[in-house]
């Protein structure tokens, strides 16, 4: 899956917050008018959006310093969880997440509005359940969660180096 497109490499100018990274998924959502932006959904690409961005971002594995926005996504049973956005919309559970207030953000960033476009013409096609399916084959989530059975309960994070080191892997394809 690396139908994601060579991006100019260049050092974000601030990393955006993890908040402007959601609602612009959210207000892309309401914009294109995608109904089936499940809690679930919303995780995977807040997932892939933070993987590819260490990718565009940064030249080498042992300075992972540029990010497109701070998380830590932990090894859940259903693929790649930041534990804070899955307690601020958990009351939606499996189903879309109400769109009505979303908005756009502004993003003056070129680069990382670029990675995060690409990211939702690439991954926004499938549902939660296939961004799942994705996860659990690729090679970051799996690390995380070597050792713990399919059903147990994990909080190991995903290494950012894992996640460089696979997507890079898969740009290279």
């Amino acid at each position: 899956m690396s139908d994601i497109g060579e991006i100019k490499m260049d050092n974000i100018n601030n990393s955006l917050s993890m908040e402007t990274v959601v609602q612009w998924f959210l207000g892309k959502a309401k914009i294109e008018n995608v109904q089936n932006i499940t809690p679930k959904k919303l995780q995977k690409l807040m997932y892939y959006a933070y993987a590819w961005g260490l990718v565009f971002l940064n030249e080498t594995q042992e300075e992972l310093n540029n990010k497109l926005f701070e998380a830590e996504f932990q090894a859940w049973v259903h693929g790649p969880v930041i534990p804070k956005i899955y307690s601020q919309y958990r009351n939606f559970g499996y189903s879309p997440i109400a769109l009505q207030d979303a908005s756009m953000p502004k993003i003056s960033d070129d680069v990382a509005l670029d990675v995060l476009n690409q990211v939702w013409d690439v991954y926004s096609q499938y549902d939660a359940n296939q961004l799942e399916s994705l996860t659990h084959d690729e090679a970051p989530w799996r690390n995380a969660r070597f050792g713990v059975t399919p059903l147990e309960t994990s909080r190991t994070p995903l290494l950012d180096s894992d996640m460089f080191n696979y997507y890079g892997e898969q740009m290279a394809k």
